[in-house]
């Protein structure tokens, strides 16, 4: 997901829906639900763009495999899609879920819909692709035509053998509008997947769509544009200090700084191949791995959410 705000990084305070019962006693939290201690400090540690690029999926593959990552998302309109499908079918325990996809943002490197077009017009521009940006989908793409592309890739997925732990957004466009978000929540619910709930993009106004056990973070840490690339694996390491008890996510997005990312993220640093191959040394890092464990930080994943929402 990718959120275009000015703080070095997003934490995001959130209380979960249906916080008390009648009589008043609270509810106990997602920690206790999971048989964890009330006052754990659970962190997801989140791989986006899974399927963008051979470059990302490479990286991801290598942070899931050795731990650094807990849980990654694919972009199922994106070319790399079967490489992830392989890889998953080798790795059929791995914590993957479907990153849904409504924009296509890079200059040269352009995708559409799993849709077919002509199902779909309001989500494409004149050229087919998917809008660049998040306000020109808003201001085009209609609820019931949403609805059908994330259906379809959700569909796409399952069909080449990914069976997906949760549902998350790229961008934050399924979080953009109620329309789309009430949408994004009843293909989640059908599906009995976890999914991005938390304080953002005035999502907060819509807690109220929630169903009692749909599991809502309590905190969202993800870096933006600020952030100097000289203090990068310094904040991370900064961020796991400062984690609270509760449930929490930090959501990074992994790549080597090779030609092929390159090519692809030209003329756009925020989230290009260089940003990537910096995420991908912090989590890989002494550094990182200390600052969990003397925090006390318990590694969960997305799919362990399920137990939350049965």
């Amino acid at each position: 997901m990718r959120i275009s705000v000015g703080l070095a990084v997003l934490v995001f305070a959130q209380t979960i829906a249906g916080a008390q019962t009648n009589s008043q006693t609270p509810a106990p939290t997602i920690a206790e639900r999971l048989g964890y201690p009330a006052d754990s400090k659970l962190l997801i540690i989140h791989a986006d763009d899974l399927a963008v690029a051979h470059s990302a999926d490479d990286a991801s593959f290598a942070a899931l495999e050795s731990g650094a990552v807990t849980s990654a998302s694919v972009m199922v309109p994106c070319p790399w899609l079967t490489e992830v499908a392989d890889w998953f079918k080798a790795h059929p325990d791995a914590d993957l879920g479907i990153h849904l996809t409504l924009t296509s943002e890079w200059k040269d490197y352009r995708w559409g819909s799993v849709a077919p077009r002509d199902q779909v017009p309001s989500l494409l521009n004149p050229e087919g692709y998917f809008w660049p940006e998040v306000v020109p989908v808003v201001r085009h793409a209609t609820p019931d035509e949403v609805e059908h592309e994330i259906r379809a890739q959700i569909e796409r997925a399952i069909a080449v053998g990914i069976h997906p732990t949760h549902l998350d957004m790229h961008m934050g466009t399924l979080a953009a509008r109620q329309d789309y978000y009430a949408v994004f929540l009843k293909v989640a619910h059908e599906h009995h997947l976890p999914f991005l709930a938390l304080h953002v993009l005035g999502l907060e106004k819509w807690l109220s769509m929630l169903q009692p056990n749909d599991p809502v973070l309590d905190s969202l840490v993800m870096f933006t544009p600020s952030v100097k690339p000289e203090t990068w694996t310094e904040r991370y390491v900064d961020a796991l200090n400062k984690l609270k008890p509760g449930f929490n996510e930090m959501i990074v997005h992994l790549g080597h700084d090779d030609a092929e990312l390159e090519a692809i993220t030209a003329g756009h640093p925020d989230y290009g191949a260089a940003w990537r191959a910096r995420d991908f040394k912090a989590v890989n890092s002494p550094e990182f791995r200390k600052a969990i464990a003397d925090n006390h930080i318990i590694l969960v994943h997305w799919k362990d959410l399920k137990k939350v929402m049965q």
